[in-house]
């Protein structure tokens, strides 16, 4: 797995994910963008865990953002039932080419600009293997995969913050681990109302 942090304000919004990305198959390491803007509505979608699930669930999410009708409820509200419908044909991907069951977990986050609410909101989605329905949380304030090491650790949306809680995360999923987990560089997504900004934060 890998970071996805999220730091939710009326105003404002901060969605940053590592770049490490590895072939399933292979183990060869590459850079991937795990986050992704839909720029018409300021918003954005990032994920941590499957790239080319990600990819797909984005692709949806662009094409629903073409719809006259669109609001980011109503793509917020659709999404946990899409990637329900999605989910077994990528398990049956994946076990047709030999990744373990156990691998399979995806996490997303889609969040931007409401001009219902006229505030940005954000939801929180979750996967895994066991079959259960896609988990659904609206979030309140923020959220920060993986969590532990961040604990005891002020939040905020500044440069240095971001990235100190990146390099802390980085550290904890590597630690242990017999392959890294993070790392690469970190990309962060800040929006506000009519701006949404793609950062490279440095390295990891």
């Amino acid at each position: 797995m890998s970071i996805l942090n999220v730091l939710l304000s009326a105003d404002h919004l901060a969605v940053t994910v590592d770049t490490l990305a590895q072939d399933a198959q292979t183990g060869v390491h590459s850079e991937g963008a795990k986050l992704l803007l839909l720029p018409q509505h300021n918003a954005v979608l990032a994920t941590r865990g499957s790239a080319q699930f990600f990819l797909r669930i984005y692709e949806l999410c662009l094409q629903a953002s073409f719809r006259a009708d669109f609001t980011i409820e109503r793509l917020s509200g659709e999404l946990g039932g899409v990637i329900d419908r999605l989910w077994p044909n990528y398990v049956s991907a994946a076990a047709a080419a030999g990744i373990p069951i156990s691998a399979m977990h995806t996490e997303l986050v889609l969040g931007g600009w409401s001009a219902h609410a006229q505030r940005m909101v954000a939801t929180a989605y979750a996967k895994s293997e066991d079959g259960r329905p896609a988990v659904v949380q609206a979030l309140v304030g923020g959220l920060a995969s993986p969590g532990e090491p961040l604990r005891n650790q002020p939040a905020g949306m500044g440069r240095a913050e971001l990235m100190a809680a990146g390099r802390l995360q980085a550290a904890y999923l590597n630690g242990d681990s017999e392959r890294p987990l993070a790392g690469g560089r970190l990309l962060a997504a800040i929006l506000s109302k009519g701006q949404a900004t793609v950062l490279d934060l440095g390295g990891l």
